[in-house]
Order: C-alpha cells, then structure tokens, then sequence
C-alpha cells in the first residue's frame, strides 16, 4: 500500500501536547470531539492506560493495540474502537501513522507558543 504524507493544511493545524518523545500529532478541534492526526515513530510500547471513547485508522505502519485485554496488530486500513473507560496499551512496531478521533473535546491540548510549528 502506498500513502502519501499529511499534507500541508493537516500539518498546519495546531501542534498537540503529546507527552510521549517520538510521537507529533496535529489538532482539528471540533465542539463535541476532537481529531488527532498522529506519527509515531517504532517506540515501543504505550502502557495500560484509559479515558473516553476513541475511535481510529491506521493509515501507515504496523502496531499492535490491546483493548480490554484483547491483543490485535493492525496495518494500514484498519480501524478500531476504544469504548469509554476501556483499559488499552499500544505497540509500535514501526513507523505509523494514525488518525484519532476523540469523543474527549479537550483530549489533548495544543502546544502553547508553537501551535503551528511543523
């Protein structure tokens, strides 16, 4: 599969604060969910954690994502689901890139003075 990198208008959009080294992300905010454009680089694995509803598509790459105990890898054209509250952990096997939608509004917050830094 061949895909193309964010284009510019995505790269764009504010910088999110994501507090894992190795990962960026881009913010399209909306009043009742937020998007998060995603590029991971192959950083191992994210420990359990949960908050609310998420739903995904890998658009590049290979990870592996454990919801609620069950362990699935994922490639290019999956997606998934996250329900609310639901415990999870990921693995990134390599380079991916991801887009996030969150039911949280304020899932992650943008970068203060560097909201469009690419």
């Amino acid at each position: 599969m061949t895909t193309a990198p964010f284009p510019e208008f995505v790269t764009d959009l504010p910088k999110a604060d994501i507090p894992f080294p190795g990962v960026r992300g881009w913010i399209s905010q909306a009043p009742n969910h937020q998007i998060i454009f995603m590029e991971i680089d192959p950083i191992g694995e994210v420990m359990p954690h949960h908050h609310g509803e998420q739903w995904g598509i890998v658009v590049e790459g290979e990870m592996e994502l454990s919801i609620g105990g069950i362990k699935r890898r994922y490639l290019p054209g999956d997606s998934y689901h996250i329900p609310a509250g639901v415990e999870h952990a990921a693995t990134f096997l390599t380079r991916v890139r991801v887009v996030d939608v969150f039911a949280d509004v304020n899932r992650y917050r943008a970068k203060l003075g560097s909201d469009h830094d690419k």
